[in-house]
């Protein structure tokens, strides 16, 4: 039988690269790999890091887990300043819905505060470093009002609405006394939202969460002495604890979260990136993220 050179070589090929693309499944889903092949109960590791701006990204790895027979175990690692507000009370609402079925122990990073500690409220055990940031028990709105800088370059704010409080907090003029009372109600409203879900979460008395539920915020020392924190340690003793509550036997089996793969155009930018950051983590140090004309904790 004759030999083809071509059409033997290019199946190598194919087979080879088949192979790679295998290979490269592999490592960029190990941990799910392992979950198959070894089995056993685990704790799986959940990260909620950054400007908490969207919940479905949570809400959607906490419901795979709540369906996942071996994972006996969250621990939530929270280094977040907070974040808009619906989004937080989301994933805080789902986390209490869960609180049943699985342990769950938050573990702070570098800062959990307003929104992140809103969040940390339904863990079953809060964990924190005696640095890490936290508290900022509160909520803000803020605009900028660019009424005399429109007037100076001889423009003119025009508005037609259909009722008078449809462009409140608008930019081009100053906010009125009814205005001010109205928005006021509102973030009085959330503000004892927060309250409640601390008092609630940490079994503590109201009027004692709401004396210091005043935006300031905490190093994980000082929120133990408060009640604010069950313990401190990093995220190994959170992992341990999570694993002794939820009754898992030896060490228990850690899933961490898959790293994404950056891209080049990440890896160039990263230090650019990194720079901003600490620019403006030096000269805007507030606990919870402030966005313009939005509600946030």
């Amino acid at each position: 039988m004759k030999k083809h050179p071509f059409l033997f070589g290019f199946l190598i090929i194919s087979f080879l690269c088949v192979f790679f693309a295998i290979c490269l499944w592999g490592i960029g889903n190990y941990n799910t790999l392992q979950s198959y092949l070894i089995g056993g109960e685990k704790v799986v590791v959940l990260e909620i890091k950054g400007v908490i701006m969207d919940s479905g990204p949570v809400i959607e790895k906490l419901e795979k887990l709540k369906k996942d027979p071996e994972t006996k175990a969250i621990v939530l690692r929270i280094d977040s300043p907070g974040g808009s507000v619906a989004p937080s009370q989301e994933i805080y609402e789902e986390l209490i819905k869960l609180r049943d079925k699985k342990t769950i122990v938050a573990s702070f990073g570098s800062v959990a505060a307003s929104g992140g500690y809103y969040i940390a409220c339904a863990a079953h055990k809060i964990i924190a470093n005696p640095g890490s940031i936290t508290g900022s028990i509160g909520v803000i709105i803020e605009f900028v009002n660019v009424e005399e800088l429109i007037g100076k370059i001889g423009l003119k704010s025009v508005v037609i609405k259909s009722g008078k409080y449809k462009d409140i907090l608008s930019p081009t003029r100053e906010i009125a006394a009814a205005e001010r009372d109205l928005i006021q109600g509102v973030i009085d409203s959330i503000h004892s939202q927060f309250i409640d879900a601390v008092a609630l979460g940490r079994s503590l008395d109201r009027e004692s969460v709401a004396a210091i539920a005043d935006g300031r915020i905490f190093s994980g020392e000082q929120a133990r002495e408060l009640g604010l924190v069950d313990e401190l340690g990093n995220l190994q003793d959170a992992i341990k604890r999570a694993a002794v509550i939820a009754g898992i036997e030896g060490e228990p089996r850690v899933i961490y979260p898959v790293k994404e793969k950056p891209s080049i155009l990440d890896f160039l930018l990263e230090g650019s990136m990194k720079d901003i950051q600490e620019m403006v983590f030096r000269n805007v140090f507030k606990a919870e993220y402030i966005m313009k004309s939005a509600i946030s904790y």
